[in-house]
């Protein structure tokens, strides 16, 4: 995944996130897309529950 398209993707989960606090997918707290999103940018899986909660919380700047 290019850069732009992992920005634009981001970016509406941010969006929702600060708008309704999750999307039509469900709750945030429980939503696989961002680390999904990081593994296709970076080619990085995160999988511990911790690290996840981290990425989420950085990327929607709880």
């Amino acid at each position: 995944m290019n850069k732009k398209t992992f920005e634009k993707e981001i970016g509406m989960c941010r969006e929702l996130f600060k708008k309704q606090k999750g999307c039509n997918w469900g709750k945030c707290q429980d939503c696989a897309v961002i680390p999904l999103l990081y593994k296709l940018y970076e080619g990085e899986v995160v999988e511990d529950k911790r690290e996840v909660k981290k990425l989420k919380d950085k990327i929607l700047k709880i």
